[in-house]
């Protein structure tokens, strides 16, 4: 089988505590963090990403902008001198008093479906003493449901001639947790990274305006990349005993260009008609990753807890701009932090997405639920509508796609060769339609009725081509053959 670079360009990092270092004195005093045992703490949590691809498609506009809206709860459990016990209780539901239209927070669809493929919807986690996660509990029953799935699909029953495939994918995010569990939390509770980031596990005495650089490394795709964070105490607020802190964190720009290489050869493989025509200077800015990450912290002076926390991170590469955006807010405080327009517009510019519930009715810790179950006959409208821009329903799928071209391609960066298939207009504005509808479920490429790729929808696909990579240069010849044939076409649909 092969596989397919959809947008499937990840990137992944191992987060690295710090203590904060040691401020002059006659400063402010930040305490160690020390939070109260058995006490339950909402936490209010948005976030939002920015995805431009302006530049591939060579005009503006072409940007989507999703977000989510949470109400997370944790719970000290324990506490001695090594660490503590954290219970996160997690839930995908959508808060009543969110800015704007509900259709806008299709990040919450999709966090649900995440709680659903883990099992679960509670993390116990040992934790150092600023709160950083580094022992997750229960890793073995999630990872039984996990290969659960990965034997029944979904559904419980195996799609007949595609349960290869499927488990061959999920079981390389097995592979990837058994390595480190700790993907979990950061999957499914970042705000615990995130708030131990502005939480110390010693006092510190800090002085108003006074900025101290710390560096450190941090590891992507194997390549340590040195990072440098800067920390400023901006203010303190004697009625809520507050303190305000704001961290800069300037990643090297070589040594992160150098580790996103890889991601960087599949998005040009995805333009090969584009990267022909770029001139210099513009082949050499996309071969360029940049990465740059902001945050503000409120840390109470009694305890030394972050109950307010924002994160803007902004990532550079191959020609594209991301950007997330995170607000974390303690249920029993005021927010005092700004917060930027994605957060809070009520007329956030959005695709029209739909993403399908897994079929799990609910998710408990380590139990094999309803995923172990046969699902109900699907209806006509889940298996062949959705919701169009109009309000009407279209149909999506199966959709047959008529090919323009499909040519043997080379990596310009690497010597990974792919597939580029090139499809005519009107069947590149079917296959976009498809692509928004089937975001967050498993769809099927059939080239002559015989199944070659099962990939999972994770973005809407908005140009008129893709390329098939991994697998050998026969393989990827004998099926350009095929689609160089008149009137050639493919097949893609929902995987059963």
């Amino acid at each position: 089988m092969t596989s397919l670079y959809w947008k499937s360009f990840v990137w992944f990092c191992v987060s690295v505590t710090l203590s904060h270092p040691a401020w002059s004195a006659d400063g402010i005093t930040i305490p160690a963090y020390a939070p109260a045992t058995g006490v339950e703490h909402g936490y209010s949590v948005q976030k939002a990403t920015e995805t431009d691809m302006s530049f591939w498609f060579d005009k503006p506009g072409a940007s989507v902008t999703v977000r989510s809206a949470f109400r997370q709860r944790m719970t000290v459990l324990s506490r001695d001198e090594n660490g503590m016990r954290v219970r996160w209780s997690l839930s995908a539901d959508l808060p009543a008093d969110i800015a704007g239209s509900p259709d806008s927070y299709q990040m919450n669809l999709l966090y649900r479906n995440s709680l659903t493929a883990y099992g679960t919807t509670t993390l116990e986690l040992e934790t150092e003493l600023n709160g950083h996660p580094n022992t997750l509990f229960g890793v073995d029953q999630i990872l039984a449901h996990m290969r659960e799935m990965a034997a029944n699909g979904p559904g419980g029953v195996a799609a007949a001639g595609a349960s290869a495939t499927r488990a061959s994918g999920v079981d390389d995010i097995i592979s990837k947790i058994e390595q480190n569990p700790l993907q979990i939390v950061a999957a499914l509770v970042p705000e615990a990274l995130l708030l131990a980031t502005g939480q110390s596990y010693q006092d510190e005495v800090m002085q108003i305006g006074q900025a101290l650089a710390v560096s450190q490394t941090e590891d992507y795709g194997g390549m340590d990349v040195p990072v440098v964070s800067t920390w400023i105490l901006e203010s303190t607020d004697a009625v809520s005993r507050t303190a305000t802190l704001s961290l800069s964190d300037e990643f090297d720009a070589a040594a992160f260009s150098q580790s996103q290489q890889p991601a960087i050869a599949k998005m040009m493989m995805a333009f090969p008609d584009r990267v022909k025509n770029l001139a210099a200077d513009q082949l050499a800015s996309v071969k360029r990753a940049s990465k740059t990450r902001s945050g503000k912290f409120v840390v109470s002076l009694d305890d030394g807890s972050a109950v307010e926390a924002t994160e803007i991170i902004t990532l550079t590469t191959g020609g594209a701009t991301f950007r997330t955006y995170t607000h974390i807010l303690r249920g029993d405080m005021p927010a005092r932090l700004p917060l930027p327009t994605a957060l809070t517009a009520k007329d956030l510019p959005t695709p029209d997405l739909r993403v399908e519930p897994l079929p799990s009715a609910k998710a408990e810790p380590g139990i094999l639920d309803e995923l172990s179950t046969p699902p109900a006959p699907p209806t006509a409208s889940q298996e062949t509508t959705v919701a169009a821009g109009n309000g009407e329903a279209k149909a999506i799928a199966p959709v047959s796609l008529k090919v323009k071209s499909a040519e043997i391609v080379r990596s310009p960066v690497s010597s990974d060769q792919g597939l580029n298939i090139v499809l005519t207009p009107e069947s590149a504005a079917t296959f976009h339609d498809f692509t928004q509808a089937a975001l967050g479920r498993q769809t099927q490429v059939l080239i002559n009725d015989k199944v070659v790729m099962e990939p999972w929808m994770r973005e809407p696909i908005m140009g008129d081509h893709f390329v098939l990579g991994g697998t050998g240069g026969k393989e990827l010849e004998a099926l350009a053959e095929q689609l160089r044939i008149p009137e050639a076409s493919i097949v893609v649909r929902l995987a059963p």
